[in-house]
């Protein structure tokens, strides 16, 4: 399984906000569309978190535009986790438009690991952690 996620869109209709290009806001819909299918490929599901009791919170984003993306563009959204600690990790993004090689923004989620049904942080599990390959610095995309 790749350490580095990696899905691509091609900017619609919706996306677009009054100033005539991606609304701020939709990157962190891309951002959530990214992690899950990143942690999907991994084994991870949302059911399959839900089927042991636990999900995943959001603590923070972080995103620095870089480059406006306009309507019709594709896009691509890296993904990668840079950091995993007892119930944390951080997973990092970065958006590229493939035609030219610009990146668009980069951004970064710090997510809780929290038992479902309370909302509270719990220790991720081994077999959690054996899914997930935290990329170095040094290796990011």
């Amino acid at each position: 399984m790749a350490a580095i996620g990696r899905i691509e869109l091609v900017v619609p209709a919706t996306a677009i906000d009054l100033n005539g290009h991606v609304n701020n806001v939709q990157y962190v819909q891309w951002m959530q569309d990214a992690a899950m299918t990143h942690s999907a490929e991994l084994g991870w599901s949302q059911e399959r978190f839900a089927s042991i009791g636990r999900t995943w919170i959001i603590r923070s984003h972080a995103i620095e535009y870089q480059h406006a993306a306009y309507l019709g563009e594709i896009i691509a959204i890296l993904t990668w986790v840079g950091d995993f600690r007892k119930f944390r990790s951080l997973r990092k993004y970065k958006f590229v438009r493939p035609g030219d090689g610009v990146v668009l923004a980069t951004a970064e989620t710090l997510f809780i690991f929290c038992d479902l049904h309370t909302g509270r942080p719990v220790t991720i599990p081994p077999e959690v952690w054996e899914a997930y390959t935290v990329v170095a610095p040094a290796d990011e995309p």
